[in-house]
């Protein structure tokens, strides 16, 4: 399953390279610094840009750490979150799992190509986030896709790019990768070795042009997966030295089992469906194999020398094999059908998604990893031998953001992929409980958020239209806007509005703006379904959903398109046309428009742009802008009441620039891209309330705002402000909840 990072890379880096340009020009004063120690004493920003942007593999992180402390007591508030089982600092669970080995004391070592925050491979055990392998991150270093252990080392997949300004330590030349096997102490320190590779003498080096895809360990030996080389290559796991290879077709994961022998999980092609082969140590082919699987991802021996195999296609369960003898099914584990099961999406304790990983420890106690689909986030799971669960580590956000159902007064509250059900009574992230998953891949595979995730889904907007709820999302780029209805918790994709073209859905019209509307109501987009909508416009990054329905867009090449809500169709999704819809000029003193933001209750609007007065002077894109301005009597004569002058300064390092705003009861809230600080304003006045940063709560950090709607805020019932703003770093939402200090 192809890791959320690298589905972002090519649309990111086109709208980015100018930029990491500028900042290598920057950072040529940072020295290499290889010592974990010694790195983490640089910002964290300093080693998001020296440590990631100048590498090749991983030149196109936006993330950086903000430390910062609580300032201006004007109002009182404290910091929260969702979506992570840990708060931040030292632990948090990594946003996916890609493989994972339990070693027999029940520790579970993880590995994944990409965490924002460092912990592309995680250690943790009894439910706890323990350690991780370090330096692995930056620096031209990913993770990968395998991960053993035996009761000396750790064996890591991983990856090591090209830094250009390394020229005396031991990197990959130019325009080389590194597809490697890094070996780690058990605490996850590197363990070097003789003819180790690497600043550190810790890396194996296999291929230059192909991942390693799966390992296993037994005895003083190491297997290894060469996908590119199509083959098994076997290394003394003492001295890393090559013992032997064989021959393989697309090699994946490896389990050995109790006679010492490989089962080989053989990944499908274009012509043939995927099996599990049978090898001896020394590349036999066996007779036995297993052909009754549709998508298997992992594979794992149990104490009892069965074979577990994570199934997940439709089935979404942990297949049990007798291989005593010719390989049977005697049982499955989970519950069939996973999270489609009985009411489709909604959260149970044996209902698995999207697997990615099993192991047993000695005891027969069983340990899941599942990461969802269309890039969601880490459920980590232990299970007793007689199936009940005994702990569940979460980390399910990444380039994410979370909105409250008006409907429910903010008990209900969504992200592109979950539902929550919060409890305001509790506190400290514990208000949060995992309800639903709202993405059904089997019945609709069409759902853009399986597609184009930079165009289709980051930022959520949650709307009641005639009672009914709605999701609205859009990516990171602003592309489109996806409307979704709901059957039960599960979010049925209904209509799209596009501003322009990308390879997703591939029969769209050729030229232009569009919109698809599901017609037949069955959530799959059919070439009939299109209505063009006029001329492209790339340079729209405003988009709002009001409380009557009607969507707004805001385009910096001088307009305000506005789409009137006609209604529901048969199958309960809103209807909109082109032709009901009305273009507005750009109101003075604007001379570029980023956002929208209107209540037809009040008919007040609220702009966000760069004005004549406060141009645009940076290189930064797809941010609210300069100011923010209000208009009352919007429909009428758009009376200018007053305009926020928000922080603006691209020159500084960190720049200062302002990226997602919203307005929620009698404050404006506008979060900074860099610090992630939220400056609060007053809608009747437009003065200066008071600024939000990260409590201790979560150890005083986030990371960059990236998405152009990272923050949503909502005032409850009673009088209660809840703030949440995507934290990309350490796989949450943060969120501020604000009661404002009465006098007297």
């Amino acid at each position: 399953m192809k890791n959320r990072f690298l589905l972002l890379v090519n649309k990111l880096w086109q709208k980015q390279r100018l930029f990491i340009q500028k900042l290598k020009n920057s950072l040529n004063y940072f020295k290499p610094i290889e010592n974990d120690h010694q790195h983490r004493r640089m910002s964290f920003s300093a080693q998001a840009i020296a440590g990631v942007i100048i590498s090749t593999v991983t030149a196109l992180s936006v993330t950086a750490l903000s430390v910062t402390s609580n300032p201006l007591p004007n109002i009182s508030y404290k910091t929260s979150w969702i979506g992570n089982t840990f708060g931040g600092g030292s632990k948090w669970v990594q946003i996916q799992i890609s493989a994972m080995y339990v070693a027999n004391d029940g520790t579970v070592y993880t590995n994944s190509v990409w965490d924002e925050a460092g912990r592309e491979a995680g250690i943790y055990k009894d439910g706890d986030a323990i350690a991780k392998a370090s330096n692995l991150h930056g620096w031209g270093r990913t993770g990968g896709e395998a991960v053993t252990a035996n009761s000396k080392y750790l064996y890591i997949a991983m990856a090591q790019g090209t830094i250009d300004r390394m020229v005396i330590q031991d990197y990959p030349s130019s325009k080389t990768e590194w597809y490697c096997v890094r070996r780690y102490n058990l605490s996850g320190e590197p363990a070097p070795f003789a003819g180790g590779r690497g600043y550190d003498k810790s890396m194996l080096i296999v291929s230059t042009s192909g991942q390693v895809t799966g390992l296993a360990n037994v005895g003083s030996e190491l297997y290894v997966s060469d996908s590119a080389a199509n083959r098994i290559r076997v290394y003394d796991a003492e001295t890393m030295a090559e013992l032997r290879s064989w021959s393989v077709d697309r090699p994946k994961q490896i389990a050995v089992d109790s006679q010492s022998n490989l089962w080989i999980l053989q990944a499908k092609d274009a012509s043939n469906p995927p099996q599990i082969l049978h090898y001896s140590k020394t590349g036999t082919l066996l007779s036995q194999k297993i052909t009754d699987v549709v998508d298997p991802t992992a594979l794992a021996i149990d104490p009892q020398g069965r074979l577990l195999v994570t199934e997940n296609g439709p089935r979404q369960q942990v297949l049990i094999y007798d291989i005593s003898g010719t390989p049977k099914l005697i049982g499955a584990f989970g519950t069939q059908g996973g999270i489609y099961s009985g009411t489709r999406g909604e959260v149970g304790e044996l209902k698995l998604n999207g697997l990615t990983g099993v192991g047993t420890d000695r005891a027969g106690n069983i340990y899941v990893s599942n990461d969802g689909f269309g890039g969601s986030g880490t459920d980590l799971r232990k299970f007793s031998p007689l199936g009940k669960r005994q702990w569940q580590l979460l980390g399910l956000q990444f380039v994410d953001n979370a909105d409250a159902d008006p409907g429910t007064d903010g008990v209900d509250v969504f992200t592109k992929h979950e539902h929550f059900v919060m409890d305001y009574s509790k506190e400290n992230g514990q208000e949060w409980s995992y309800k639903a998953y709202t993405l059904d891949k089997f019945r609709y595979p069409d759902d853009p958020r399986l597609h184009n995730q930079t165009h289709s889904a980051a930022s959520v907007f949650v709307r009641r239209i005639d009672g009914k709820r709605f999701l609205y999302l859009t990516g990171m780029f602003a592309h489109q806007i996806s409307i979704y209805r709901f059957d039960g918790e599960i979010a049925v994709p209904s209509a799209i509005f596009a501003r322009d073209h990308s390879t997703w859905p591939t029969n769209q019209p050729a030229t232009g703006s569009w919109l698809w509307h599901d017609k037949n109501g069955d959530g799959s987009i059919q070439s009939n379904e299109y209505e063009s909508l006029g001329a492209e416009d790339d340079s729209i990054w405003g988009w709002e959903v009001d409380s009557n329905g009607d969507v707004w867009q805001a385009s910096e090449s001088g307009y305000i398109k506005h789409y009137r809500y006609l209604g529901l169709d048969t199958y309960g999704t809103p209807s909109y046309n082109a032709a009901s819809s009305e273009k507005i000029p750009m109101p003075a003193p604007f001379n570029k428009l980023l956002r929208i933001k209107y209540y037809p209750d009040t008919d007040v609007m609220y702009l966000g742009g760069y004005t004549v007065d406060r141009p645009h002077t940076g290189e930064e894109w797809g941010i609210v802008g300069t100011e923010i301005v209000r208009y009352d009597n919007w429909t009428r004569n758009k009376t200018l009441r007053w305009r926020i002058t928000l922080p603006y300064d691209p020159k500084a390092n960190p720049m200062l620039i302002i990226k997602a705003m919203d307005v929620a009861g009698d404050r404006v809230f506008a979060v900074d891209s860099r610090k992630a600080e939220v400056y609060v304003y007053d809608t009747s006045t437009g003065a200066f309330v008071a600024k939000l940063t990260p409590g201790t709560e979560v150890a005083g950090e986030t990371g960059w705002v990236d998405i152009p709607y990272a923050l949503r805020a909502y005032r409850r019932a009673n009088g209660e402000y809840v703030v949440f703003v995507e934290e990309d770093a350490k796989a949450k939402v943060i969120v501020y909840r604000l009661g404002e200090k009465r006098e007297g």
